[in-house]
């Protein structure tokens, strides 16, 4: 294997490591995700750049607290509680991507549907069918950029700068 796919392979083995694996990934997949919303609502035009960068800074810290605390523990238990072969490193990078994505998606639009509901731009119809909406749109975008770009991405940078003694994940 080569150096760079070795390095894109690397996971946290410590809680130091832990923290900044997920201080590195919630901010690209909230930088992400947050433009993507800001952008699917139309707000870029109707907020400040005040409010912007508020809807930023808050979105981000209340994804990292849901991240490190709630979603992350939850949903490496459940990844690895998963029936499949553990051995097989795509196996074991999917089961995690899928259950931290939809952990995330679940999370971070109930905080979307409270947050549109407190500035009251959720217009007509049910909150449940606003909530599962928000959650189709997120999910769509939210795994593929996981899987094909921001996993790889981090664990690349994390194992290029972040990793003392790195750990691969076997073949």
């Amino acid at each position: 294997m080569t150096r760079r796919k070795e390095r894109m392979m690397i996971v946290p083995t410590n809680k130091r490591e832990e923290f900044y694996f997920g201080l590195m990934m919630v901010t690209g997949m909230a930088l992400v995700m947050i433009t993507y919303n800001l952008i699917r609502n139309d707000l870029f035009g109707m907020l400040s750049p005040g409010e912007v960068i508020m809807q930023y800074g808050l979105g981000f810290l209340v994804a990292f607290a849901v991240e490190m605390f709630v979603v992350g523990p939850l949903a490496k238990k459940a990844a690895f509680a998963l029936p499949y072969d553990k051995s097989k490193k795509l196996y074991v990078i999917l089961a995690l991507a899928f259950c931290m994505v939809t952990g995330m998606v679940l999370s971070m639009s109930l905080y979307g549907l409270i947050s549109s509901s407190v500035a009251d731009s959720l217009g007509e119809g049910s909150l449940i069918k606003h909530y599962f909406t928000i959650v189709l749109h997120n999910y769509m975008l939210a795994f593929p950029l996981q899987l094909v770009v921001m996993g790889p991405l981090v664990r690349f940078l994390f194992g290029k700068y972040v990793a003392k003694n790195p750990v691969k994940l076997a073949d």
